[in-house]
């Protein structure tokens, strides 16, 4: 299935004190080139965040930026090719992430709205998952700003792909960052 790939770069890293998520190394490679890496298989890469120079991929924003990852996403799509039917969306801060984990996810889709990884405790991670486009669209609220991603996405059908070890990590704590270090 051909499909594009999103990646939320934005976000405020409080927790971090502000530092610049993607762009923070483990193992000797920035996050956010994890993420586009693992979307090799994608038609076209769109990231929604601050632009960062050495990334081939389309850059944009939310019109307001820094309204959560509702906004992002609606921003992203807008950039989806018209062709493609599926869309990866990571987060730009996923340590574990791989193409074999984005080519799971777009397997895993099936008939159904969208997949999303879910990590060993059974939570889903809303920000890890493959998702027809048609449905992505249809289920963003008309206000994006500040909306909530679970809620948004939740209506809709979802298969959920267990996680392999570590690809549901994510890089939010300084604590976080030293595990992966």
């Amino acid at each position: 299935m051909r499909y594009a790939g999103i990646v939320v770069a934005g976000g405020s890293a409080s927790r971090l004190s502000g530092v610049d998520k993607p762009a923070l190394s483990v193992g000797g490679k920035p996050l956010l080139a994890r993420a586009i890496h693992a979307l090799a298989g994608a038609e076209r890469v769109i990231a929604v965040g601050p632009r960062r120079p050495g990334f081939d991929v389309v850059w944009t924003r939310e019109p307001v930026p820094g309204t959560g990852p509702v906004a992002a996403l609606a921003a992203g799509l807008a950039f989806v090719p018209d062709d493609v039917e599926a869309v990866a969306v990571l987060a730009a801060d996923l340590p574990g992430v791989r193409r074999s984990t984005v080519d799971r996810l777009v397997a895993a889709l099936g008939d159904g709205d969208g997949a999303v990884l879910v990590d060993a405790g059974g939570s889903r991670q809303w920000l890890l998952g493959a998702w027809r486009v048609a449905a992505l669209r249809d289920a963003l609220p008309e206000q994006v700003e500040n909306a909530a991603l679970r809620r948004v996405l939740g209506g809709l059908s979802v298969t959920e792909v267990p996680a392999e070890r570590g690809e549901a990590d994510d890089i939010d704590t300084p604590e976080d960052l030293e595990r992966h270090r």
